[in-house]
């Protein structure tokens, strides 16, 4: 990314505060470009990097194709993380969840296309594997069109490729810092007992990012290799003197998270430190998935939080809330 211009839409969102953070400063782009479209976030956020003149910021919503276009002019690598992600508020605002998950995806494969933008990384989740709830319906839907946008654009330059992790530690919506608002209380409130969810740091997250913009050819999910924990352990490990009350589980809530079926294994590579799900169809036949043979995972081989083989402690967790004191595993903004 060392000077080109690289859009990220919702970039005043948790992983976006962290890869500004870490972009900045591993790389020197020419323009780093937050597109969301709350304006009070982008104004605190903009405080921070005032004297930093490569950092822009556009006030747009991915549903609006036409200021999408405009924000987009110029661009050699877009980012996308805007998303309605919370699964309860999905469930009960579904036609706003398909507007910006799926419509707000199609602005963004075709925007890209028609300004020539060069690489697209699409943020994806645990829940478009077998999806169960309209939020990871919603998601996987969203995955297969930007798999698909890479025979869309036919012979252009534009590229695009998918990320997928789990629960991302600290993040907005997530368990560590509802654990932590409740510290103190005399319970805890527990879906259920087994429940089991990956575990992955923003700082996580952002490196996978950069790998697919460096490794893509176009149409490949990356799995990032993460452990698992139970919510229990969570639980008490936040607060190990609370009561852990079981409330039952939500609409659309998930025993246990998988990012890759059985259905995908066919197509699954093992790379070491990552998973790459290869695409189907036309785009599966280039000659350099060949190459990758001895790389495929076994037939029925799945990717799910309860059956794998690394396990996060309560210590290392411990640790982890030692060095982020408010649960909310931001990177320090500069």
């Amino acid at each position: 990314m060392n000077n080109e211009s690289v859009l990220i839409t919702g970039g005043t969102g948790s992983f976006g505060h962290a890869f500004v953070n870490q972009t900045l400063e591993k790389f020197n782009p020419k323009r780093l470009i937050i597109f969301s479209r709350d304006e009070m976030k982008q104004w605190e956020m903009a405080k921070k990097y005032e004297k930093d003149s490569r950092v822009r910021f556009f006030i747009g919503d991915v549903r609006d194709k036409e200021r999408l276009m405009r924000a987009t002019v110029g661009v050699d690598v877009v980012i996308h993380a805007a998303a309605t992600k919370i699964v309860p508020t999905a469930e009960y605002n579904p036609f706003e969840a398909i507007k910006t998950n799926i419509i707000g995806a199609m602005n963004v494969v075709d925007v890209c296309i028609d300004n020539g933008v060069k690489r697209v990384v699409a943020l994806s989740t645990d829940k478009a594997s077998s999806p169960i709830n309209l939020y990871g319906a919603t998601k996987l839907v969203s995955d297969k069109l930007f798999v698909a946008g890479n025979n869309y654009s036919g012979g252009g330059p534009t590229k695009f490729s998918v990320v997928r992790y789990g629960n991302v530690m600290g993040s907005r919506g997530s368990v560590i810092p509802f654990f932590l608002s409740q510290k103190g209380s005399t319970s805890l409130p527990i879906t259920d007992p087994g429940m089991t969810r990956f575990m992955i740091t923003l700082e996580q997250g952002v490196e996978l990012v950069w790998t697919a913009l460096h490794e893509m050819k176009g149409g490949e999910i990356y799995v990032k290799k993460i452990p698992s924990m139970k919510v229990v352990d969570i639980a008490s490990t936040v607060d190990p003197s609370a009561k852990l009350e079981i409330v039952g589980i939500r609409p659309g809530e998930k025993i246990h998270e998988q990012m890759i079926g059985p259905e995908d294994a066919v197509n699954t590579y093992d790379m070491g430190d990552y998973y790459m799900i290869t695409p189907q169809g036309e785009l599966s036949g280039r000659q350099e998935m060949k190459k990758l043979a001895d790389k495929l995972v076994p037939e029925g081989f799945t990717y799910s939080s309860e059956n794998n083989s690394d396990w996060m402690s309560k210590d290392e967790l411990s640790n982890w809330l030692s060095e982020n004191s408010d649960g909310l595993g931001r990177v320090p903004l500069k």
